[in-house]
Parts: C-alpha cells; structure tokens; sequence
C-alpha cells in the first residue's frame, strides 16, 4: 500500500508545529489581555445543528458523517433507496447521516451558549482554537481540515465590543510583524442596497454574488447576479458600487444619497461611521470596503476581513461580524454576539513566505542541551546529570545508544539544531566539571553542573 494523505489536508514535522505553536501562543496572550475565556466543543455536532447556517454554497460544504451501524437487515435494506433519494433530492437523509464535522466555530459556539446560559456570565467572552473541516476544492491557501482562532463576545448590542475586537487584532497582527489591511463593512447597509435595488428579499443571493468579488471581477459578479433572478435595473444600480474607489468619507456619502432614508440602510452608516471615528487600530490600515459581503447568512451588522500586505497570498486571513440572533436558531432569543476568527493556517502560510518567524519560534527541537558520552558508565552519569538540569527547567536529552563514536553523536545534536552539547567521560566524572560547547559559536567552557545552569537560564 502506497501511503497518502486525502487531499486538502496535511502533516506538520516538528518545525512546523514549533512555529505553529508560536503563533496560537501570541493569540492566546492577546485573547487573554482582551478577557477571553477558552472553551473547546465536538469535533462532529449534529447536522441539524450545523445545515442551513451557511447558505446554500456553504451547506455543500459541510462533510457529512456516515451512520456507523445498521443494525436491522430491513434498515440495510432501505439504505439503497435512501442513498438515491438523497442524490435525487441533492438533501442528506437522516437513515444515512445524521451528524457531521464543524464547518466553524461560531455556530457550535452557538449551541454551547444555549446548552449552557445557566452557568454563565453575561456579556461572555470566549476564545476557541480548534479545527474545522470544508469540502472545499483544495488550492493555495484553501485546506478541506484547518485550525480557527475565534474569539467572541456574546451578549450585548455595545459597539465597544466591535472596537475591542479590532484593537485585538491590530495588536495581534503587530506582534507577530505582519502588516494587514482590514476593511469593514455592515450587512445593514447590504440590506439597504438590497432594497434600493428592489430585490429586498434576495439580500443572500447578493451578498454571497458581491463576495465573490475579488474571485471573479466585476463582470463575473455581475453575471452571478443575473443568474439569481436579480434585474437589469436592479444590476445597474449595483454595479457602480462595485467599483467605486472613493476614500472613507466619499463612500459615506455616496450611500447617505442611495439609501440613506431607508431605516436599515441609515443605522448601518450610523454604526460604521461610529467605528472609524472610535477605532483604535495603529499597526493596520484600515478601509471601509463596500463590496465585502461576508458570505455567511447568520450575520447581521458589522463584518471584518483582513488580508495580508504583502506576498502572494491575497485571500484574507482573517474574517467576522456581527450575529443579533444566532441562537435564537436553538431557542434562545436576543442574544446578540459578534467575533472574528483568524485563520492560522493561512496565516502560517504568509509568515513562512514573508519570513517573519523568529529564530527561536524556527526550531525543529525544543532541546536546549545534549549530553554526549564516551561510554556505558558516562552514559548512566549522564543520566544523573540530565535529571538535574531537567528539574531545574533546562530541556536538555542523553544520546540513547552507547558506544556510539562522539562524532556520530555530535552530528546528530547538529541536524537536530540543539544549541549546546556537554561530553562526559572518565575525567568529567571525575572531576564534576563538565565541557559545555556552543553548537553554533563553536565556543566552549567548563562549568560545574550548577554553572551550566546558571549559564543556560
């Protein structure tokens, strides 16, 4: 048997989780300063749950979970027609499946909420760092299995909650030295193109068409619209705004004029234009992007997306809004949260191409310290020895086969990138003093085991 992987996932070595870790150890620090609090939920929910939260398109995606027994030979029997009935239909059948890997976070986060408001404090405040799975076409920067950091605040209707999240991710983003744009928008004002266009109740068809925007250019979104049944007037009134390139203020004004009496339409500028005037974000260029949708059906107000400024990766890497009632959907009404996820793998995928990881983060070992030895008995002291810097925080590890000749075990600890390497012999053992070589200065010292601890804190 060949090995392979299913395409659109893949393996991580020991430097890429290094440096993978690196970066959910930078978001967990902010998501801390900021009050988030971890939760962790299923890797599979059930698919009742997770259908009919992502729009048409998005509940294509989700990867359905075969039922694993059939216990009665009149249920196998029914499972051929059921199969057929569900490629008839293009609609899942409970008999076949009835559970399904998370498409995000935010909806199980959704349900967590419901399940659990009792033991709650609200507003709450929650980070979750886990993976979710797409039945995407795999291509640069689109995996089918792939990690989210969201965080969210649930709760209140308070736009100080959209300006705490855009501080947390411009601080985020100016730690791990990535520049970013993130452009803002509001499905308000969406909504208010929608009805000025006169297609009020095809507010999804036009988002999800005008989200698509920088995939398929102006003329593609334009012909998407008019496959969904949207009127020529209707285009017309639309397509200037897909290329409008004014400045903040312009664009304000422009929609002031096109659906500024229309009450939706009106607060979503109100709501916009109080979060440039308050936002706190000095790492990042900020934008108003009137053509950013947001595909999701579930969001109603403000929407985030940031791309990365530089490289050759243009999809974005971070994305959000606002959702008045997502959990009205399992029953509890009102509860108004908005969150943004960031989108680690891509992410990884700009720092890796950019080079901004740090040396420290690059390591393929955590290894601080390797002890080489001539022998049997300097091998066992070695282990004495190790036991001792490993209780005073030093990593450190004893070469595991004796009698190996010194250079072998020397070019060992050099592919494994340890930093520094300790031999011991017959006069080491002795002695108690101990030769401590720096791997990359080729310097060397002689310490006592408590010198080498001072010398590696």
């Amino acid at each position: 048997m060949k090995p392979s992987l299913p395409r659109g996932t893949r393996d991580f070595g020991p430097a890429d989780v290094q440096k993978r870790n690196y970066l959910f150890t930078v978001l967990k620090r902010h998501f801390g300063l900021y009050g988030f609090a971890p939760i962790e939920t299923p890797a599979m929910e059930q698919l009742e749950t997770l259908t009919g939260k992502y729009g048409d398109e998005g509940d294509q995606l989700i990867f359905k979970i075969l039922n694993s027994r059939l216990n009665e030979s009149s249920e196998k029997n029914q499972v051929a027609g059921a199969f057929n009935e569900m490629l008839e239909a293009g609609k899942s059948s409970k008999l076949l499946t009835e559970r399904a890997l998370r498409y995000d976070l935010t909806v199980p986060f959704a349900r967590f909420v419901v399940m659990n408001q009792h033991q709650l404090v609200f507003p709450f405040r929650r980070y979750q760092i886990q993976p979710v799975w797409r039945a995407d076409k795999p291509q640069k920067g689109r995996y089918r299995e792939f990690w989210q950091c969201d965080a969210d605040i649930i709760g209140s209707e308070s736009l100080v909650n959209e300006l705490d999240l855009m501080a947390l991710m411009d601080s985020a983003f100016a730690e791990l030295q990535l520049p970013v744009t993130i452009r803002l928008n509001n499905r308000k004002i969406l909504n208010g193109l929608a009805a000025a266009a006169g297609h009020a109740d095809q507010l999804t068809d036009i988002t999800v068409a005008i989200d698509k925007l920088d995939k398929i250019g102006v003329e593609g979104v334009v012909n998407e619209l008019a496959s969904k049944g949207i009127s020529p007037k209707g285009i017309d009134f639309l397509t200037p705004l897909l290329r409008f390139q004014g400045n903040q203020h312009e664009k304000i004004e422009l929609l002031r004029s096109l659906i500024g009496k229309h009450e939706v339409g009106a607060k979503g500028i109100e709501e916009i234009t109080y979060l440039f005037e308050n936002a706190s974000v000095k790492h990042a260029e900020l934008q108003f992007d009137l053509t950013l949708a947001r595909g999701l059906n579930y969001y109603t107000g403000t929407i985030f997306e940031a791309s990365a400024n530089a490289g050759t990766l243009t999809s974005s890497i971070l994305g959000g809004g606002r959702y008045d009632d997502l959990t009205g959907i399992f029953g509890l009404k009102q509860m108004s949260g908005v969150g943004i996820s960031f989108g680690i793998d891509r992410i990884y995928d700009v720092m890796e191409e950019l080079n901004l990881f740090p040396e420290a983060a690059s390591k393929a070992t955590a290894t601080t310290l390797m002890f080489v030895h001539f022998d049997v008995a300097a091998q066992r002291h070695c282990l004495q020895l190790a036991a001792v810097l490993r209780a005073g925080g030093i990593a450190c590890e004893v070469y595991p086969d004796a009698g190996k000749k010194t250079n072998k075990q020397f070019d060992y600890a050099n592919k494994r990138q340890v930093p520094y390497v300790v031999t011991v012999g017959s006069d080491e053992m002795a002695s108690a003093v101990y030769p401590l070589k720096n791997m990359q200065t080729g310097e060397q010292q002689k310490l006592t085991l408590n010198g080498i601890l001072d010398a590696l804190k």
